[in-house]
């Protein structure tokens, strides 16, 4: 198990590698979600490798680096690729860079994802802002010794995700025309796909889409304190909604697809945060 000063080495590893930038939010990018990297006004570019004690990404259409510059007005940290457990990771591990970013002050969170859809009123390509989840039998990030530096030994998830920043996302993609959902996302480890009956019963249980990732990264964040927005691309829709096979390279297209527009709202949406909100 990490320590907390593993975690501050780690913080401070990645400060010397930013210099002078000091991100005040940090985004998690979904797969094939990287392009909003592109928009970063002179990025600073810090692989995983570089920071000890972090993982490295495996999963395909994650380039596996932070990215850091200013992006609609606010300097922020990119982390182009996540960490899933289906990889082999721990749960810690998951949530490993959130912690490091605590340490760096940051305080606020954007995380992203490709969902499938299980709400029946969704298609691919709609976007769903993340107002619960449901995580059953998956291991936690934070089993094990508390560390208290980080949060309390129990803490409170009745609002994981920040209510005015659900309410500032919805109003800048509906300026654009686009209705945003909201709704429960089921998280699964992976790395294989549900089956139609799992479906179903998530179905019942509440769920509107399901995934195999932010879950970890998010409890980690409310544990630290941390407002949170969470946006979910539903890529395809979940097993036995449709007549059809799913694949990883759907996934990946779809989000490619829709990269450009979600990187529209999230930069607009960055311009509006209050600085000290």
């Amino acid at each position: 198990m990490l320590k907390y000063d593993d975690y501050a080495e780690s913080a401070k590893a990645l400060c010397r590698a930013l210099g002078e930038f000091c991100p005040e939010v940090l985004i998690i990018l979904g797969s094939g979600l990287g392009r909003l990297g592109e928009r970063l006004k002179d990025p600073i570019a810090v692989p995983y490798g570089d920071i000890p004690h972090m993982k490295h990404s495996t999963a395909p259409g994650h380039a596996g680096r932070f990215l850091a510059g200013e992006l609609g007005g606010k300097s922020v940290l990119l982390m182009q690729g996540r960490l899933h457990l289906y990889e082999g990771w721990a749960p810690e591990d998951a949530a490993f860079p959130i912690r490091i970013a605590k340490l760096m002050g940051i305080e606020k969170l954007i995380v992203t994802n490709a969902a499938g859809g299980i709400n029946t009123g969704y298609k691919p390509g709609d976007l769903m802002l993340i107002s619960d989840f449901i995580k059953l039998n998956a291991p936690d990030p934070l089993i094990g010794p508390n560390i208290d530096e980080f949060g309390p030994r129990f803490p409170d998830m009745s609002r994981v995700f920040d209510r005015r920043y659900m309410l500032d996302f919805k109003r800048i993609a509906e300026a654009h025309g686009e209705k945003v959902h909201e709704g429960v996302y089921y998280y699964c480890m992976g790395p294989r796909y549900e089956t139609p009956a799992e479906i179903r019963l998530m179905r019942v249980l509440g769920a509107d889409a399901v995934g195999m990732s932010t879950v970890p990264e998010c409890v980690a964040a409310r544990h630290c304190g941390m407002r949170i927005l969470g946006i979910s691309l539903i890529t395809n829709m979940a097993a036995g909604i449709l007549d059809k096979p799913l694949s990883g390279e759907e996934v990946i297209e779809a989000g490619s697809a829709a990269s450009e527009r979600l990187s529209t709202y999230v930069t607009e949406f960055l311009e509006a945060m209050d600085t000290d909100a």
